[in-house]
C-alpha cells in the first residue's frame, strides 16, 4: 500500500502534537510513560519529535490517558495550533 505524502499541515501538526505530549509528560521517564500507554519507547520518541506525524487514534487516546489530557481539549490545541491556510470549515 502506497501512502500518500503528508501536506505540510499535517507536519506541524504532528509537531505541536509532540510538543503537547512531550510538556505533558513533564519529568517522568519517556520508557514509563510508553510503558504504561502499552506502546514502544521508540514509537513515543518518533511522535514527541514529530517523526511520526499520524499517529493512531488509540496510540494519542492511550497517551492521553496516561498523561491524565483531555482528548477533546488536546484536539482543540492542535486545531488552534494549525495553519489558517490548511483549515476546513
Amino acid at each position: 500500500m502506497v501512502r500518500n505524502p503528508l501536506t505540510a499541515g499535517e507536519r506541524h501538526r504532528g509537531l505541536v502534537l509532540g510538543r503537547l505530549l512531550q510538556q505533558a509528560r513533564g519529568e517522568r521517564s519517556a520508557a514509563a510513560v510508553a510503558f504504561e500507554a502499552g506502546i514502544s519507547l521508540d514509537t513515543l520518541r518518533k511522535i514527541e519529535r514529530g517523526a511520526i506525524a499520524t499517529p493512531a487514534f488509540f496510540t494519542v487516546a492511550a497517551l492521553a490517558r496516561v498523561l491524565e489530557l483531555d482528548l477533546t481539549a488536546l484536539a482543540e490545541a492542535l486545531a488552534e495550533a494549525e495553519p489558517t491556510a490548511t483549515r476546513v470549515a
